[in-house]
This record gives C-alpha cells, structure tokens and sequence, in this order.
C-alpha cells in the first residue's frame, strides 16, 4: 500500500480505489446537514487520498488544534520509548517520580505502572485532571498523585486525562527531550507532518493528553502509518508489535452496542465498532482507521460536545457499505459533482446589510466597557462601505478586528483566550447588520475548534454586546456585556 514520494500523499479518483464518487458526496452532505459544524475531512483509500475539503475560511496549510487526538500521538512516543529501552511497560510509575512521590504512596499507587496510564486503568475513580489542571504551584505531577487510587490499578477504566500527562512527563525525564522534539526525527519528519505546535504545563512539561496542534493531513497521515502497522514508505517507524497492543482492547470501558465509546480501550486509542478504531478529541477531532476497509477518515471540527457521535453514525451508515468487495466502474459525472462540492465547502457568512443609518452614527465613537470576563475595556467601530474596523482595548494591549460583510477577512486577537486558547489567534471575521440598531460579528478561530457570536446592540449612547460560543465543555451560555460611550 504505497503512499507516494518525497512525503506526497497519491491523490486518486474514489472508483479506482474501489468506492463510489456518489456515496462520498453522501456522507459529505450527511455530515454537514446533520452536525452543526466541521471544518476539514480527507479520506484515504489504499493508501491515496480519493477526497479531501475543507469549510471555508479554514484551509489545508493551518493546523488546528486536537485535543485528545494528542493522547494517541503521545502513546506513540512511549512505545518509541519502549523500543529504545528507555522503560518498560511494567516501570513503575512512582519510580520516575522521586521527588515528587507521596511519602505515605498506597499499595495500589505503588503498583500503578506505565501499561495503567496507557490503558486508562489506574485505579482512580474520579479524572485526576481537575486536581491537577489550575494547581497554585504548577505542579501537576504532585496533583495527579494526590488523587487516591481506590481500585487495583489494570481492573477499572477510567478516562483520565492525567494519566496520559504522567506519560508525557516519563518520556521526557527518560530521554531528556519534549515529547515535540523526541517524535520529530522518529515520527513526524519521516511522515512529512511540519509546522506541528503542543502546549505545555506550568511545569514545561508536553501537555500530553491535549494541547497538540497539526494540519488535516498530519492526522490522515498519523493513522495511514496505523493501517500499514507502523511502516511508512519502506521504512518500520513504529514496531509492529506496537501497533497491534496499541490498538487492540486493553480495557472493558461498556456494554452499549451502538456506542463507538464502549467497544473497548487500547494504549490511548478507542476501539470502534466494525472492526476500526481511532483517535479523537472533543468537539469533533477524529482520526478513523478503519481495517478491515483498507481506509482511513481524519475530520476536524467543532461539532458539539454530546453530538460526538452522530459523526461516526453517519460514517458506518453511509461509507461503510459503500467500500464492499465490488469495484465501481468509473462515474465521470459523480466524480464531477463530488469535486465541485468538496471544492467549494463554506461555513455561512453573516446574513443581513452592508450598512445601517445607525452605523454611521456610532462610527468612531469609543465605548467604555464594564468589567466582563473577555477582559474587554474599551470598543470602537468604524463602519466603512466595503467593511468595518473594529478597535479593542483588552489588558493584554490594543487590538484591530478588520471585519468582512458578505465575506471573510483575516485578523489575529487575544480577547478570548482562555486555558484552551492562548496568545495571539488567527481568526477570520465576517459581519452584517442584522437588524437595524444591530450588528452581529462572527470570530472564528481558525486553529480551534471555537466561533463566537458578538451581537451589538446600540442603543443612544449605550451599547449591549450579546456574546456567545458554538462549543463548550458546559452548555454554552450567552454573555450579556454593558457598555457606554466613552464622552456621554
């Protein structure tokens, strides 16, 4: 199953890698009529790219952020580790960790060992994450430790966030090198996967479980490496013996047949039903492999936290049958009709006007912004013909938003950065008055799964600024912002 040259992906028509143009364009209009937002698919069969989009404004070369999708990467590097006889499966964890250790360790910490962390059975019966993630000190590592283990580690499951941090910080106090830097040579330059970013602990450690950001190709490209069980281009970067443990059940985590999170755990992969697995993080973040088809499916998104599932519905229902032993003859015309679609992907722009009596009248004014959790002090409008500029005062400096109608305009802000979102983002910002006395602003930020909504309400010489965010882990709420203007 070759993929290419010189880091090439081969790009091939669906009919000649055995499914229909017709089923692809299927699944494309399922999944963006029935989740409420992607942002990037690409799937490979054997081994060749047959489709590929992205929803406008986002694009190819931008990495986005994949949250636990970086658990699978960091597994990775601890079977790498394994092979280069750094540790075993069965070190200790607590033998890593001597300055941190409790002194008074539980016979169950002291028998957690480096297959629990992988496997998410550690004993713990409660996310060590939350004790860890915020800590005064920044130590993470004493957080996680402080968590009692209540069950013999290897006999409960448990999705553990924490756990795959302690594997980041065991790879790098073994070999001396962030998890970034150790899978460099051995993984991601041999893949072809460049420009790949992941955040870091208070302690500067690799965040392990989250935090890691690659372009949509990166990810098609990780789990094609998976499907070839570690060989890339004539070359075993990952052991074999690896891959099928990594991959295989590891840990019983439900019983529910028609959910893709109960079919079983391996080393910081979830076993899917139909024979696949995958890595996948919140807010719809997915690398599918799917065996038993040949195929692999990479999607980046910003689908909504409980409708995770619906992704993978639509893919088993729609794709599935569509990769059979028959091989489709040729289709010119629904090879035709998929490009057209794939090529001109688009999240919806502002629907409303260009200008507003209103706007004229705010234009330049400075609004004085009461105190607000987006760290928003001061705001300012120029509402020109062809777009608008916005001027933000935040504690972190001055900012300019430029703001398209009826299109897209880049930009970079920090007025929403939060524990996911850190320093100056890439966004893209599209706007309309939507109502008279209302303009409504749409911020993407492109490298996240995030959106938010600013509706501004002017009213004489005050201003209500109406916020709102497409995902969140809590059911996203409005934010209802005061302001007035700063000479009234």
């Amino acid at each position: 199953m070759p993929v290419g040259t010189l880091h090439e992906l081969q790009r091939a028509t669906p009919e000649s890698q055995g499914i229909a143009s017709a089923a692809v364009l299927r699944l494309v209009e399922a999944l963006e009529s029935q989740t409420n937002e992607l942002h990037s698919l690409m799937l490979l069969r054997h081994g060749s790219v047959v489709a590929e989009g992205w929803w406008s404004p986002y694009l190819p070369e931008q990495p986005h952020i994949v949250f636990s999708l970086s658990k699978s990467f960091t597994a990775s590097a601890v079977g790498l580790a394994v092979s280069e006889g750094y540790f075993t499966l069965e070190s200790p964890v607590l033998s890593f960790f001597p300055d941190e250790a409790p002194v008074d360790a539980s016979d169950f910490l002291q028998a957690m060992c480096v297959r629990h962390l992988l496997s998410m059975s550690t004993g713990h019966t409660v996310d060590t994450w939350s004790n860890m993630f915020g800590r005064p000190d920044g130590n993470w590592i004493r957080g996680f430790f402080e968590v009692p283990v209540t069950q013999p580690p290897g006999t409960f499951f448990l999705y553990n966030t924490g756990a795959t941090y302690m594997l980041a910080a065991i790879v790098e106090r073994t070999t001396r090198m962030t998890v970034l830097d150790y899978l460099e040579p051995r993984l991601f330059a041999p893949l072809g996967i460049h420009g790949a970013s992941w955040q870091q602990s208070p302690e500067g450690i690799t965040m392990g479980g989250i935090g890691l950001s690659l372009k949509t190709e990166d990810i098609a490209r990780f789990g094609q490496l998976y499907l070839q069980k570690g060989r890339w281009q004539g070359k075993q970067l990952l052991p074999e013996s690896w891959v099928e443990e990594a991959t295989a059940i590891q840990s019983i985590n439900g019983d529910d047949p028609d959910s893709d999170w109960a079919q079983g755990y391996g080393f910081q992969f979830w076993r899917c039903r139909h024979g696949a697995y995958r890595g996948d993080g919140v807010f719809g973040q997915y690398c599918i492999v799917m065996p038993e088809q040949d195929a692999v499916l990479a999607i980046t998104g910003g689908v909504d936290l409980f409708e995770m599932q619906k992704p993978l519905d639509l893919i088993w229902e729609i794709l599935l049958p569509a990769m059979g032993s028959e091989h489709p003859a040729e289709d010119a015309e629904a090879y035709q009709r998929m490009k057209v679609r794939l090529s001109g992907l688009q999240c919806p722009v502002v629907e409303g006007q260009a200008d507003s009596l209103v706007g004229s009248r705010v234009s330049d004014r400075t609004y004085i912004v009461d105190d607000n959790a987006l760290k928003l002090r001061e705001i300012s409008f120029d509402f020109g013909a062809a777009d608008c500029t916005i001027r933000l005062k935040t504690d972190s400096g001055d900012e300019v938003l430029p703001c398209g109608y009826g299109t897209w305009l880049p930009g970079q802000t920090t007025l929403f950065n939060d524990e996911w979102v850190v320093g100056v983002t890439p966004v893209m910002t599209c706007g309309a008055w939507t109502a008279e006395d209302v303009f409504t602003l749409v911020v993407r930020l492109v490298e996240t799964p995030f959106v938010h909504t600013l509706g501004f309400h002017f009213l004489d010489s005050e201003l209500l600024i109406q916020t709102q965010v497409n995902v969140s882990f809590e059911a996203p709420e409005a934010q209802l912002l005061s302001a007035h203007h700063k000479n009234s």
